[in-house]
């Protein structure tokens, strides 16, 4: 069989002519290709192809939820940095009942809440979070940043307050 063009069409059909020589210059390509490689030795001599089983893939379960342990005590003493005693915390504490506080960054509402109960025995409604971006500042020729600051909102239930000045406490 040869691989040339088949010449015996019509020359007035150039792309007929076109695609006979495409056909014939990927043929052996595709030929090549085509080729298996040998069997295995031992599928060799039994005179059968082994068939190769993928592992079964599993998907992970998600693991299980484990209860988180009761903050310690060590760890609360130090959530609470600061109170916050400023026109806009007064303004908090009056109309909704509210007391701020500078907390560390990486404190949580269930900490903050539980740190507020144990260090000044109210009963807290509700925690909301405020993370302050540092400012960046001058210093003389050089530039610098301030800390950020992560700030609680501390709602107290109705009736209970908190006293900062160390008066009848």
């Amino acid at each position: 069989m040869s691989t040339a063009p088949d010449t015996s069409k019509s020359k007035a059909d150039p792309k007929a002519d076109a695609k006979a020589k495409k056909a014939a210059v990927t043929k052996p390509a595709k030929e090549a290709k085509a080729a298996k490689p040998a069997k295995p030795a031992a599928a060799a001599a039994a005179g059968t192809v082994a068939a190769v089983k993928k592992p079964a893939v599993k998907k992970a379960k998600p693991a299980p939820k484990v209860a988180r342990p009761a903050h310690s005590e060590s760890r609360l003493a130090q959530v609470l940095i600061a109170p916050i005693v400023s026109e806009k915390a007064t303004m908090a504490a009056e109309k909704h009942n509210q007391v701020l506080f500078k907390v560390m960054r990486d404190a949580t509402k269930p900490e903050i809440k539980a740190a507020v109960e144990l260090m000044f025995k109210v009963t807290v409604d509700s925690v909301q979070t405020v993370q302050h971006k540092g400012k960046t500042k001058r210093f003389g020729k050089g530039s610098g940043r301030r800390d950020h600051v992560k700030k609680a909102y501390v709602c107290l239930a109705a009736g209970q307050e908190l006293n900062f000045s160390g008066e009848g406490a």
